[in-house]
C-alpha cells in the first residue's frame, strides 16, 4: 500500500502547482504561457535527478521498448492538453470547482485502462468511483451562477472540464504504459527516467508552440521565475510520486485516491483565493470525498 502515501504527496503537489498556475494566468501569463512553466522550469530537475540517482546507486543504464517513446509521447500530449484545459476553465470557475471538473479522469481513466492495457477494476471500486462521477455532473450544473443565461449543463466550463478530463484520464493509462516498457534497478529508476523523457519531449513540443503561436509567452515565462520555480518544484515532486505511483499500481486506483485534491483546492480556493463556494458545490466535495474513503475500503 506504499503507493497510497506517495499519491497523496502527489495530489498535494499538483493542487499547490495549479495554484501558483491559476495566479500566474490571472496576473501575467495567457493559459499556454501558464501551461509552458511547469515543463520550463521543472526539466532540468527532473533530468538531473534521473541521471544522478542512477549514477549514484552505480545502476546500470534503463532499457526500453521502442514503444515506449510512442507512449511517452503520446501521454504528454494529453498531458499539455489537459493542464490547458484546466488553466482556462479556472477563468470561468472558481478554483476548488476547476479542480473538482478534472476528476472526471478517474472513471476515464478505467476505461482507457481496460481498452489499452486490459486492467479491469471490480464492482466495489467502480461503484464508489460513479459516486465521484455523480459530483462532477453536479458541479458542471451552472443554474445558480451570477448572470448566467446560458446552458446549464452543456456550456464552455462543462466542455472545458470534461476535456481536461478525458485527456489526464488518457494520460494516466499511457504513462503507465510506457513505464511498464522500462527495465531498470528499481521502480524509482524506471519512473524517473521516464519522466525526464516525458518532459523533454513537452519542453520541446510546447516551445515551438509558443514560438509560432503566441511570440512574446517564453520570454514571460522567463520573466515570472520567482512565482514559476515553485511551479517547477512543485511539478518535480508531483510527477515523480505520480510516475512511481503509476509504477506500482493500476492508474485507475491511483487516481481515484489523488481526488483527495479536491478536499485541498476546496482551502485554497475559499482561504487565498477568498472565491464564493456554493451550497451544492459543497454537496459534490462531500460526495467526492466519501467517494476516494470508500475506495480505499474497497481495494
Amino acid at each position: 500500500m506504499i503507493w497510497v502515501p506517495i499519491t497523496l504527496l502527489a495530489a498535494l503537489a499538483q493542487t499547490f502547482r495549479f495554484m501558483f498556475q491559476k495566479k500566474l494566468r490571472i496576473d501575467t501569463l495567457s493559459t499556454g504561457g501558464a501551461t509552458f512553466t511547469r515543463f520550463f522550469y521543472s526539466a532540468p530537475l527532473i533530468v538531473l535527478v534521473a541521471v544522478l540517482y542512477p549514477w549514484m546507486r552505480e545502476y546500470e543504464l534503463p532499457i526500453t521498448k521502442p514503444i515506449f517513446y510512442v507512449y511517452a509521447a503520446a501521454g504528454g500530449f494529453c498531458q499539455v492538453s489537459a493542464t490547458m484545459c484546466v488553466v482556462a476553465l479556472f477563468q470561468q470557475r472558481n478554483f476548488a470547482v476547476g479542480i473538482a471538473f478534472k476528476k472526471a479522469e478517474v472513471l476515464l481513466a478505467v476505461g482507457f485502462g481496460l481498452l489499452l492495457l486490459g486492467e479491469g477494476i471490480s464492482l466495489l471500486p467502480l461503484a464508489a468511483i460513479c459516486i465521484g462521477v455523480i459530483a462532477v455532473v453536479i458541479l458542471s450544473d451552472t443554474a445558480t451562477l451570477q448572470g448566467n443565461e446560458g446552458a446549464r449543463f452543456f456550456n464552455r466550463a462543462t466542455a472545458l472540464g470534461l476535456s481536461c478530463g478525458v485527456f489526464f484520464g488518457l494520460c494516466a493509462v499511457l504513462y503507465r504504459a510506457s513505464v511498464l516498457q522500462v527495465t531498470a534497478a528499481d521502480v524509482f529508476a524506471r519512473s524517473s527516467f521516464t519522466l525526464a523523457v516525458t518532459i523533454l519531449i513537452q519542453l520541446t513540443g510546447m516551445s515551438i508552440y509558443l514560438y509560432l503561436r503566441e511570440p512574446g509567452q517564453i520570454k514571460a515565462v522567463a520573466m515570472a521565475w520567482k512565482t514559476a520555480i515553485w511551479i517547477g518544484s512543485l511539478s518535480l515532486i508531483g510527477s515523480l510520486c505520480w510516475f512511481t505511483a503509476f509504477a506500482l499500481q493500476n492508474a485507475a486506483y491511483v487516481k481515484a485516491v489523488g481526488q483527495v485534491e479536491i478536499l485541498m483546492s476546496f482551502a485554497i480556493s475559499f482561504y487565498i483565493f477568498k472565491e464564493s463556494i456554493q451550497k451544492k458545490e459543497v454537496i459534490a466535495i462531500a460526495l467526492l470525498t466519501l467517494s476516494i474513503i470508500l475506495l480505499i475500503l474497497f481495494h
